[in-house]
């Protein structure tokens, strides 16, 4: 007898988005280097230091670093979805790259200077032992990290499942 698994779709139903996430301005070397500034630790400690006031002074150096990610032809996100992860450009969505989950051998983060103040890092997606795709400064990577494994886990437990009853529907029945 078949059943569902709550919150899996069946081989058989179309690709469904899990989460999708937006690169933070540690994606560029201009945000790297305002996390680079903001991180300085030096001065009276806790909040007053020389990085709390080059984070305030470099405020125009972020939002222009945000809105230029956010032009049609650069902008991009990354989609994780019930088979695979993909890497998304402009306004439309458009794949630019995939990575199927069942491929994914693992998934590595990789933190750069000037990301750790912003929270954020690089997903380095492995296939084959070499990187297949890099997500580039994913706020709070081990997090999305975490949701890719489990859509992988998901996946794999769903193609079991579907394995073994397709097995079971096989066998003959005992009268």
């Amino acid at each position: 007898m078949k059943q569902a698994i709550a919150g899996v779709a069946p081989p058989e139903i179309d690709e469904i988005d899990a989460m999708t996430v937006w690169p933070t301005i540690g994606a560029t070397s201009a945000g790297r280097l305002v996390g680079r500034l903001a991180a300085i630790r030096l001065g009276l400690g806790g909040f007053f230091t020389l990085g709390t006031a080059l984070a305030v002074a470099t405020i125009p150096l972020s939002l222009a670093v945000y809105a230029w990610q956010l032009l049609p032809f650069l902008c991009r996100r990354y989609t994780v979805t019930n088979r695979r992860i993909i890497v998304k450009t402009g306004y439309r969505g458009v794949e630019r790259q995939s990575i199927d989950l069942d491929a994914l051998e693992a998934i590595d983060v990789e933190i750069l200077p000037g990301q750790q103040w912003l929270h954020a890092g690089e997903l380095i997606l492995r296939r084959g032992g070499a990187e297949a795709v890099r997500l580039s400064g994913v706020s709070r990577p081990e997090v999305f990290r975490q949701v890719c494994l489990k859509a992988r886990n998901a996946l794999m437990s769903v193609r079991e499942v579907c394995r073994q009853q397709e097995a079971a529907d096989s066998q003959p029945v005992a009268s």
